[in-house]
């Protein structure tokens, strides 16, 4: 049995587990002061404390201890997210990520499914963000397939530039394979965007984020997306990659149901601040409030918050509730792998239980329960 207050009213909770699912909830104890949650699900995170997912030779080792130590975060649930890269590299990583699936039950439950963020992104500077070049090309369903079989079906989510000639296609087929299509890194235009959705995209990554710097007033492509209401869109609510008031106008423009919060860390994420030289990136700096920069320049370099510290963010930037900012990083992603994220009786018991009060700026976890089990 776990307790904890409940996010949304109040009510202290005493959940009990049975066979790794949630059996029961029934009133907890006067006096509860800690809260309780479905634990969070990050659907973007290249990498965290050293642990890297796009920096060559991935092995299941890595992999196994970035889910560890996601876990101690919070993060029951999370899409390792390759970017742009050749394809013998992306074909070898998602080799490794399969084989620490295959190696550990723990593993293959956090890791339900892989995102592939590029190569089919644009060539331009400003949306390609630091996605290197040489390896931008168009999409390609056989390509795709080969990144399947290298990995036993694992890729559930797809993040690609319509501007391509050949996207509408590739989404269709991707829809047919039950992969999620993203709309990221772009500078499509509208009328791309619009046959992306029709051709079934579900998703915009990061929005705000991965696009040029300077964009027409209207049309351009954040607007489009955010007009969308087939898109769900994702943010990264670090405090830098979008100011506080970009983050509350487009959360209220897509509205609650439609969006989500993703970490997408860096593997420098959690280490502490300082100037450091990374295989994408070259020399970057992380700086004591999380930001990651390259270094002597404004320019980002990626996010290095965790998901926990980035809902209490929200709260403050955009002034939700504490249940409203969970719900963007629990249910809300977990509809994109198989409904995870959701604190019920016959779910997964995937839960957390932490501290947290209005003004703080991260979420003090205190307990992890993975599949009933309470894992360190």
């Amino acid at each position: 049995m776990i307790t904890g207050r409940d996010p949304a009213t109040g009510r202290s909770l005493a959940v009990t587990v049975a066979d790794g699912r949630v059996a029961a909830i029934e009133d907890g104890p006067a006096g509860e002061t800690a809260w309780l949650s479905a634990g969070l699900v990050d659907l973007q995170v290249n990498g965290f404390a050293g642990h890297d997912l796009n920096g060559g030779g991935l092995v299941p080792e890595t992999v196994a201890r970035l889910a560890a130590v996601l876990r101690e975060g919070g993060v029951t649930s999370f899409l390792p997210t390759l970017i742009t890269a050749s394809e013998a590299s992306i074909t070898a990583a998602l080799s490794a990520i399969a084989a620490a699936r295959a190696a550990d039950p723990l593993v293959a439950h956090a890791i339900p499914a892989v995102h592939v963020e590029g190569p089919h992104i644009s060539l331009d500077d400003g949306p390609r963000g630091a996605h290197p070049r040489d390896q931008v090309r168009p999409p390609d369903l056989a390509e795709f397939d080969r990144w399947q079989a290298a990995c036993g079906g694992l890729l559930g989510l797809v993040t690609l530039s319509p501007h391509h000639d050949g996207a509408p296609d590739y989404i269709r087929g991707l829809a047919a394979r039950g992969v999620h299509a993203a709309i990221g890194h772009t500078d499509a235009s509208p009328a791309q965007i619009a046959a992306a959705v029709e051709a079934g995209a579900t998703l915009s990554t990061h929005l705000g984020n991965g696009i040029a710097a300077t964009l027409p007033r209207h049309p351009n492509p954040i607007w489009s997306q955010l007009a969308e209401d087939r898109l769900t869109a994702s943010f990264i609510a670090d405090g830098h990659h979008l100011p506080a008031e970009v983050l509350k106008a487009m959360l209220r423009a897509k509205g609650l149901n439609r969006a989500v919060l993703v970490s997408d860390a860096a593997a420098l994420a959690g280490l502490p601040p300082g100037l450091y030289d990374q295989p994408i990136g070259g020399r970057v700096e992380l700086t004591a409030d999380g930001r990651l920069g390259l270094a002597g320049t404004p320019f980002l370099a990626g996010a290095a918050r965790p998901l926990k510290q980035d809902v209490a963010l929200a709260i403050e930037a955009a002034g939700l509730s504490l249940a409203d900012a969970l719900r963007l990083a629990t249910v809300n992603p977990g509809r994109f792998v198989g409904g995870r994220g959701v604190l019920a009786v016959g779910a997964p018991a995937d839960l957390i239980r932490f501290y947290w009060a209005p003004g703080d700026r991260d979420l003090v976890i205190d307990t992890v329960l993975v599949m009933g089990e309470e894992r360190p």
